[in-house]
This record gives C-alpha cells, sequence and structure tokens, in this order.
C-alpha cells in the first residue's frame, strides 16, 4: 500500500482523460479518472502518494472552484491544472491557490510526464514528513510530566549540572531522566532531538507540545 501512486484525472473531455491515463500508466503508475469534481472527491484516497490533473473549465463545478474546496479542507495533493484557452488569470489564480504547475493544451507527453513524476515525488515527501511528525507527536507525548520537564531545558540549552540545580535535583537523577527522555525519544544525539522537537513547533502543532498533566 504504502508504494500506490496514483494520478487522479478530473476533465469533463473523455478524450483528454485517456491522454493523461496513456501518460500516467506508462510511467507505472495507477490512474483514477474522473468527468466531474463531485464524484473525485468522493472517490480520493487522502493517505496515499498521489498527483491530481486537473482541467480548469468544466461546466458545473470548475477546476478553480475544485481547488478552493481542497484547500479549505487542508487536502495538499500537489495539482497540475490544465487549460486550453491559455487563460492567463486563471492560471495566475490557479498558482496563488498552490497550484503545483499549470500547463497549456495541448500539452508535450514528455512534459506531461515529467511534470507528474515530480508531483508525485512531492506527494511522497510531504506523506513521509507527516508521518514523521505524527511519531515525533506520539512520542512527545509518552514522556512523563518530569520527563517533559528534562526535555524543556535541553532544549534551552542547559547542562546536566544546570538542570540539576533548577529542578533541585541529584545529578544522578538528571542523567537518568535525560536518558530516559532520550530512549523514548528514539534519538541518539541531543542535535537529532532538538532539530525533531523543534520541527513539531508550527503553529499546527504547537498543541503537542503543552506541558504534560
Amino acid at each position: 500500500m504504502d508504494n500506490l501512486r496514483i494520478v487522479y484525472i478530473v476533465d469533463d473531455d473523455p478524450a483528454v482523460r485517456q491522454a493523461v491515463s496513456i501518460v500516467a500508466r506508462a510511467i507505472g503508475v495507477e490512474v483514477r479518472a474522473f468527468a466531474r469534481a463531485e464524484d473525485f472527491l468522493a472517490g480520493y484516497d487522502e493517505a496515499t502518494t498521489g498527483c491530481l490533473v486537473l482541467d480548469v473549465r468544466m461546466p458545473e463545478t470548475s477546476g478553480i472552484e475544485l481547488q478552493r474546496t481542497l484547500n479549505a479542507a487542508g487536502v495538499r495533493i500537489p495539482i497540475i491544472m490544465m487549460s486550453g484557452h491559455a487563460d492567463v488569470r486563471m492560471a495566475v489564480e490557479a498558482m496563488s491557490q498552490g497550484a503545483f504547475t499549470f500547463l497549456e493544451k495541448p500539452f508535450r507527453m514528455q512534459e506531461l510526464s515529467k511534470t507528474i513524476e515530480k508531483a508525485l515525488a512531492k506527494s511522497q515527501a510531504a506523506i513521509e514528513s507527516a508521518r514523521l511528525r505524527a511519531d515525533i507527536r506520539a512520542r512527545l507525548d509518552s514522556l512523563t510530566h518530569k520527563e517533559r520537564e528534562v526535555l524543556d531545558l535541553i532544549l534551552i540549552g542547559q547542562t546536566n549540572r544546570e538542570m540539576a540545580q533548577a529542578l533541585t535535583l541529584s545529578l544522578r537523577a538528571i542523567e537518568d531522566r535525560r536518558s530516559r527522555v532520550m530512549k523514548r525519544m528514539g534519538m541518539s544525539s541531543v542535535v537529532d532531538l532538538v532539530s525533531a522537537v523543534k520541527s513539531m513547533t508550527t503553529a499546527e502543532d504547537k498543541v503537542a507540545m503543552k506541558p504534560a498533566e
């Protein structure tokens, strides 16, 4: 399942869906093609590596509208936006909304192939990053209150002796707690520990850093 890569295609033109499908299958990825944005939303699997090849102009829900819906839902699938109308305004809006790139129809098959590969690589990197953050978050949550105290002092660069003074503990007690912190966090060095924890301090992850009860 982890190796599954999916190219989603949303275009009301069956000829375009077929052409993109041929390119995608040629690079060994699964294809799921839809004529309507609503059908895509019903069949999208956020847990897998994937990218979306999307037509900007469609009779019901447009590509731009679908892009806005995905953004509002927090879905970060790389979007390759397509248009056969050379619409500069739409291209600018698609890119400002976070589209991976914008291709004008008719596109070259080789160009589309390379673009899909790059978009899938971006998707895979994002999934791996999310898994890493989730693992770090779970390890943080497993720390006891006393271990979290030591971790907080490690993060501001205090030595064992300084931590012992701050927490009125023996040096041996600090060393034991520090060792447990390193083990629970799965880190072999303080540099790795600090780097991993600080990567969690984005706005969405600050809640994971709240002191243990």
